[in-house]
């Protein structure tokens, strides 16, 4: 059983001094989550330093909602969301508006509900911004998706991607209801 964090995290928008914590979290999440599903090459060659010129330069263009989950201070996870990149089957695509890009959790700080906060935080800023429906791609073999699964994502749709040269299949969640993130199940 995980520890409950509940009186410790907090979600809120990330700030410029957040970028290093995002940075070191995407690598650190990509080489655990995606080990085995993307060639060791890829994974191996991620840098701290691209990511935190990437991720400062996102949040400097200030056009993504960006929010950080931390824990006694300390940055454990972060979310991007903003408009739904046109990627969706066209039977689907014209009713998404909205997409979250990015969710990652340290995975010491996973399962303790800082994604579903992180989540709902990003489609609380999207609903704000009237992007909604939202949609969330994610690795289909990734085990991620029965955690979107489980807070009411409805698979849509499929593409082929390639990256470092190897193919993979990704898998699009989307979300008619955006329940309310103040409710038991959406918060931290």
């Amino acid at each position: 059983m995980t520890e409950d964090v509940r009186s410790e995290a907090r979600v809120r928008i990330a700030h410029a001094g957040d970028v290093p914590a995002i940075a070191r979290i995407y690598v650190d999440t990509w080489r655990s989550a995606y080990a085995g599903l993307l060639p060791d090459r890829v994974l191996t060659g991620m840098s701290e330093t691209r990511q935190q010129a990437y991720w400062g330069e996102t949040l400097a263009r200030g056009t993504d909602t960006m929010h950080v989950a931390e824990i006694a201070g300390a940055v454990a996870g972060f979310a991007a969301a903003g408009p739904a990149r046109p990627l969706l089957p066209k039977s689907v695509e014209p009713a998404c508006r909205g997409e979250v890009y990015t969710l990652y959790v340290l995975p010491e700080h996973q399962d303790r509900g800082l994604g579903r906060a992180l989540l709902a935080a990003s489609f609380g800023a999207l609903a704000r911004r009237n992007m909604l429906p939202v949609v969330v791609w994610v690795l289909a073999d990734n085990p991620a998706r029965f955690f979107y699964e489980h807070l009411g994502g409805r698979r849509v749709g499929e593409r082929q991607s390639s990256l470092g040269g190897a193919h993979h299949l990704e898998a699009a969640y989307l979300w008619t209801d955006i329940p309310c993130s103040g409710s038991a199940r959406w918060s931290i």
